[in-house]
């Protein structure tokens, strides 16, 4: 299911949808919040108000706007709230911020690397080892040419091909 049609499904309250999420996040969203230390929550509690959240703004989500980005930010946005709640003595520098929001994003950059690379497994061999020279260790045409004894017309073709086919992929799911 694309993105769009998956956000109005849960704008709705599809409960399929809101299960799918759930199986789908739920280990990611425990990941990031074992990151953090507190004196009151455990990271399951996180979790469980991340999604009662996300029920209860569904309205609020954005169709044009990746869900994982969506749910990651709400997901951001209680750590933060409970941090400054745990720590309303001593005032919260930006730094623990800064921290709170490089963790989050940190999920978000390890879960769209892993489909990344999912999908390029899915190419052709050549095109497969063409993209991965090219996209992932910067080498240029005229390096991977050198490399592979193969056209840069070649080359460019197989990273256009390749390319065409991740978009396609990045924009189903």
């Amino acid at each position: 299911m694309d993105n769009k049609k998956f956000i109005l499904s849960l704008k709705k309250g599809n409960e399929a949808s809101f299960k799918e999420a759930y199986l789908q996040y739920y280990d990611k969203l425990i990941n990031i919040a074992r990151r953090f230390n507190f004196t009151v929550l455990t990271p399951q509690d996180f979790v469980q108000e991340t999604f009662l959240r996300l029920y209860n703004k569904r309205e609020l989500l954005n169709e044009d706007v990746l869900f994982d980005k969506q749910l990651f930010t709400i997901c951001k946005n209680i750590i933060i709230n409970h941090v400054n709640r745990e720590n309303k003595i001593i005032q919260l520098d930006s730094s623990q911020v800064e921290m709170v929001e490089e963790t989050v994003e940190t999920g978000v950059f390890e879960e769209r690397r892993e489909k990344l690379h999912s999908f390029i497994n899915q190419l052709p061999e050549q095109q497969q080892k063409i993209f991965t020279l090219h996209k992932l260790e910067n080498l240029s045409y005229k390096e991977i040419a050198a490399m592979t004894d193969l056209s840069e017309k070649t080359i460019a073709n197989h990273i256009y091909l390749a390319s065409k086919f991740i978009r396609k992929k990045i924009e189903d799911h």
